[in-house]
């Protein structure tokens, strides 16, 4: 029996047309267990922007928080006054897990899981829940963290953008498996499969103004634990 919420389980309607996968349409899947999960496992997303008639992509420490996404950068940054202006933004969040190696460069390809969101960015102005959301920012990337450090000074919280941004309209696409190289080609000598990537965190290192007798905090053993 298919589980519905394995990302390789047979996907639903894409929530819009401007959502829709069209390419190797077969790797997608709109089920939000499938989106949350890789949305929960990555730290950074790159986010784009139209500001003048340009395109750009910036990257972004993201942090998923319920139905929405929530980005966090300077007042003065490009990304969230554009934001704040046009509202219209995308979202790409994407997971390398290894290179698949075929017997031809052709059919090389990656092992990956990704997620795009489209929508229009909400910018958070109330205080208390910008301050929620960014405190949602620091637990996601180091779970425990936020309460081991001195509490966030109101001028720090004004001086910060925060957007939150639907995920109504999101889809993953997850490249997995070996390469398909047709058959002449399965006949060679060359060797194919998959190098997966491992990725962990190392050893702590210590600030060289560090206070004497500050040991390395729980929430940071625990990254590199992780």
């Amino acid at each position: 029996m298919t589980d519905p919420t394995s990302p390789h389980s047979t996907p639903t309607a894409a929530p819009s047309d401007r959502s829709t996968i069209k390419r190797s349409a077969h790797h997608a899947s709109y089920d939000r267990a499938a989106i949350d999960a890789i949305l929960d496992a990555a730290l950074v997303a790159h986010v784009g922007i139209v500001d003048g008639g340009q395109p750009f992509v910036l990257p972004c420490a993201f942090a998923r928080c319920g139905d929405e996404l929530l980005l966090h950068g300077s007042v003065a940054s490009r990304l969230f006054r554009n934001a704040a202006a046009t509202r219209n933004i995308c979202v790409t969040v994407t997971l390398l897990d290894g290179m698949i190696v075929a017997r031809s460069t052709f059919e090389s390809s990656m092992r990956y899981r990704s997620v795009v969101v489209v929508g229009d960015a909400r910018l958070i102005t109330d205080h208390e829940e910008k301050r929620a959301a960014l405190e949602a920012l620091s637990e996601h990337l180091i779970p425990g963290r936020s309460v081991e450090t001195r509490p966030m000074l109101d001028v720090e919280i004004r001086q910060t953008s925060v957007v939150a941004l639907s995920l109504a309209e999101a889809a993953a696409k997850i490249g997995d498996g070996f390469s398909d190289d047709p058959d002449d080609d399965v006949a060679l000598p060359i060797w194919a499969g998959v190098v997966p990537l491992e990725q962990h965190w190392g050893e702590p290192m210590a600030a060289p103004n560090l206070v004497d007798g500050v040991d390395v905090p729980a929430s940071v053993e625990a990254l590199r634990l992780r």
